[in-house]
């Protein structure tokens, strides 16, 4: 069903990915991007259970706007081993006014479809998603 805001639907591929991620742990990572010609959310890359944070970053172009998922595992400061699954909205200043615009205007229904976020973050350069930010946000 399409979004009467942008016009865009979400490709049941995403949600399937999402679920793998969150119940079986079978990815670190999902990048999702909107297929303007396709109306619609699509799985652009998924990332295998053992890539690192860095992988995760490296597989997010510079200068476009995407959706991602990232399960961050982590330690607390009580020893216990944990995960936090992250909803990172990448929108760099040098992305595309049309597309911010898109993106920006798909993300609420987007995440409505994956449910099982815990955080939420909005990028607009690296800075803003780093790896000690991710640390930050998951305690």
């Amino acid at each position: 069903m399409a979004n009467a805001a942008s016009g865009m639907a979400v490709n049941d591929d995403c949600k399937l990915k999402f679920l793998e991620l969150k119940a079986k742990r079978t990815h670190r990572f999902i990048i999702y991007k909107i297929d303007e010609k396709l109306k619609q959310v699509i799985v652009e890359k998924v990332g295998e259970p053992a890539l690192t944070y860095e992988d995760f970053t490296a597989s997010i172009p510079e200068n476009e706007c995407r959706y991602a998922i990232y399960d961050f595992d982590f330690v607390t400061e009580e020893n216990c081993q944990k995960s936090k699954i992250f909803f990172i909205a990448w929108s760099p200043d040098t992305a595309r006014v049309r597309s911010k615009m898109l993106y920006a205007s798909s993300k609420d229904r987007f995440k409505r479809e994956l449910d099982g976020i815990q955080v939420e973050l909005q990028a607009t350069d690296p800075t803003e998603m780093g790896l000690d930010v991710i640390r930050g946000r998951a305690n």
